[in-house]
């Protein structure tokens, strides 16, 4: 049985990425200081397969004896300090996590004889604010806060460790993430936001003008991603997005229609230094992988939408 370590794995993506693994046949081991993550988005996973859950922070020295002991096939990277404006209040703390942590993983990964690390980074917060749209891979990287710095300093070991121990490694750059189990108290997706202040009933509040815009990709779709990179590695960096810019208006108007709800927005002043514009090419997903985003927006919002309801019984 094939062998994976998965950080964050009570998290959003994490978790959902957990439930692919499982259906895969994985055996899991799951580290997560469950500051954020939750193990009742687990239960599902732990009832029909094999996995094990250690809660710890990333950058515990414990972690490279854990890993070591659990021996994976593959360590799936994804715990991280992800709020933006904590970063820039905390530029140290987002270092601690985004940068540390993740050496200390490839640490554990190269002690455990680990054959590939695969990394959850973060295209639009390392590329910036460009004009190259949708943004490929070969862009310049601009990034605008400490978080979006922190993704790009951690990726400069991968190649180090690749060199220096043969670690493969895949780091992805993900777009906007939407889907079933996003917080939008803790992980501020305006997907979880829309809806949740949709069902309730309340008024939700757009920023700036709200033609800004992002690359939104659907969860399950990532985390196909993520399994096929696992599986094929090749030590490079690749965007997952679906290369198509939906405005944060148009966001909203697709979510008011699949609730069936008549309430207008709220609008307020522009956030300071929020990008306008943020898309991801994945024509290098299609070569490397064979992965393209196959969930359309209507889809995708519909399924998240419905789990939002079940939460409500």
């Amino acid at each position: 049985m094939p062998r994976a370590v998965v950080t964050g794995g009570a998290g959003f993506i994490g978790s959902n990425l957990v439930d692919r693994l499982v259906d895969d046949g994985t055996d899991v081991l799951v580290l997560d200081d469950l500051s954020s993550g939750s193990l009742g988005n687990l239960r599902d996973a732990r009832s029909r397969g094999s996995v094990k859950i250690h809660q710890i922070d990333v950058s515990d020295n414990d972690v490279v004896g854990l890993v070591r002991d659990f021996r994976p096939d593959t360590v799936f990277h994804l715990a991280a300090q992800i709020d933006v404006r904590r970063s820039v209040a905390d530029p140290a703390y987002d270092a601690r996590i985004n940068v540390l942590g993740t050496v200390n993983m490839l640490e554990a990964a190269r002690h455990s004889d680990a054959e590939r690390f695969v990394f959850a980074s973060s295209g639009g917060a390392q590329f910036g604010d460009t004009f190259n749209i949708p943004t490929p891979e070969t862009a310049e990287r601009k990034p605008s806060s400490p978080y979006g710095v922190s993704k790009y300093v951690a990726e400069q070991y991968f190649s180090y460790y690749q060199a220096m121990h043969g670690l493969d490694f895949m780091s992805l750059g993900f777009a906007n993430v939407y889907g079933p189990r996003q917080d939008p108290n803790g992980e501020a997706g305006v997907v979880a936001i829309f809806i949740e202040s949709l069902l309730a009933g309340r008024n939700p509040t757009i920023y700036g003008d709200g033609l800004q815009t992002r690359d939104f990709v659907f969860v399950e779709d990532v985390t196909d991603a993520m399994v096929r990179a696992g599986r094929i590695g090749g030590s490079r960096y690749v965007n997952v997005g679906t290369g198509r810019e939906t405005s944060v208006l148009k966001l909203l108007e697709v979510i008011v229609e699949a609730v069936g709800a008549d309430i207008a927005p709220i609008m307020a002043a522009p956030r300071k230094g929020e990008q306008m514009r943020s898309c991801l090419d994945p024509s290098l997903a299609r070569k490397v992988l064979g992965w393209e985003a196959w969930t359309p927006l209507a889809d995708g919002i519909e399924q998240t939408i419905a789990w939002f309801r079940s939460r409500e019984g």
